[in-house]
């Protein structure tokens, strides 16, 4: 036996036999918060209005009533029908026939769509993957930031996202509109960031 083996074997005899079982139970009954009234939906819809995110909320059908959800928007606010479109076929595939589509994204850009790929009722907040089909750049530089959500990818908290769509993207999370405080303690909406913020939800919960 080399030295080495020795020293180890000395270590482990030093650790107590159950310390590895000791230690998955501990991260087994980790305690999770306290479920909160009402479902999903009406938990994440009622963050969204809070102060801490500040959104505005729109719900239709299925997601062929997304065009007409983005025009009611952009009609609100007295906006032109155009927008930045991500470059996803589900998205191309939808009838955006009466708006402009911009094909890149500027800084001063107005209106921008995307789609989330899940929402956290417990914080509002909604989580994005990067990729081709999914540039993040827009989601940053537009006024106006309008968020596709289905209800089937709500989850209560952030540890219940699911692990596999962590796994083959880079991921980033937006919770309301931008804001900073740091010019003389004076709040500033859209600082670095969108200054609006609109999610329409797609659908009713199915699985939950």
């Amino acid at each position: 036996m080399s030295a080495r083996d020795a020293i180890l074997g000395k270590l482990r005899a030093s650790v107590p036999v159950d310390l590895a079982a000791q230690a998955a139970a501990l991260v087994a009954g980790s305690e999770r918060p306290p479920e909160p009234a009402g479902s999903l939906v009406e938990r994440f819809v009622a963050r969204l209005a809070g102060p801490s995110v500040s959104a505005t909320l729109d719900r239709i059908d299925d997601a062929t009533a997304l065009p007409d959800a983005v025009r009611r928007y952009l009609a609100t606010h007295a906006l032109p029908a155009a927008l930045y479109l991500p470059p996803a076929a589900r998205v191309a595939a939808l009838d955006w026939s009466g708006f402009r589509i911009d094909a890149a994204v500027v800084p001063d850009q107005v209106a921008a769509l995307a789609v989330a790929k899940a929402g956290v009722a417990e914080s509002g907040s909604l989580m994005f993957e990067t990729g081709p089909d999914a540039p993040m750049l827009p989601n940053f530089l537009t006024l106006h930031h309008i968020v596709a959500l289905a209800t089937d990818d709500l989850v209560a908290t952030l540890e219940d996202i699911p692990a596999d769509l962590t796994k083959h993207r880079a991921h980033y999370w937006v919770t309301g509109v931008s804001g900073t405080t740091d010019i003389e303690g004076q709040y500033v909406r859209g600082a670095h960031g969108p200054r609006f913020l609109h999610v329409v939800l797609v659908g009713e919960v199915r699985h939950r």
